[in-house]
C-alpha cells in the first residue's frame, strides 16, 4: 500500500514540476494523472500496491470533496452572478464525459471480444 501511495505522490510531484517548468495553466495534479495513465498504459498492468491504495482512496472520495464544496459556498455571491453560464458548462461537460466514457467502453469491449475473453 505504501508503494502505491508513493507512485501516486511521485506522479503528482512530476506533474507539478512539469507545470512549473513549462509554465502552462493546467493543474499539476491533472498532469500527474495523465502521466499515471500513460505509465499504466505502457506497463499494461496495475501494480497490486497501487490497486489497493486506489481502492482505499476511492472509499473515502466523498470525504475528500467536502473542502471543495465548502470553497464553492464561500464564493456563492460571486458564482451566483454567473449561474446560467455555470449551468451550461456543467451540462456540456457532463454530456461530453458521458460520450467519451461510452466510446471508450465500446472500444474496450470490442478489444476484449476480439481477444476472446
Amino acid at each position: 500500500m505504501v508503494q502505491g501511495f508513493l507512485i501516486l505522490l511521485f506522479c503528482q510531484l512530476l506533474g507539478e514540476c512539469l507545470v512549473t517548468w513549462l509554465a502552462v495553466s493546467i493543474p499539476g495534479s491533472v498532469v500527474g494523472m495523465i502521466l499515471l495513465l500513460v505509465g499504466l498504459m505502457i506497463y499494461k498492468k496495475v501494480p497490486d500496491g497501487l490497486r489497493s491504495t486506489s481502492e482505499g482512496l476511492l472509499k473515502i472520495l466523498p470525504l475528500l470533496l467536502v473542502p471543495a464544496g465548502v470553497g464553492l459556498m464561500r464564493y456563492f455571491g460571486v458564482l451566483s452572478a454567473y449561474w446560467y453560464q455555470l449551468l451550461i458548462i456543467l451540462f456540456v461537460s457532463t454530456l461530453v464525459t458521458m460520450l467519451v466514457v461510452a466510446a471508450l467502453l465500446r472500444l474496450m469491449s470490442q478489444e476484449k471480444h476480439e481477444e476472446g475473453h
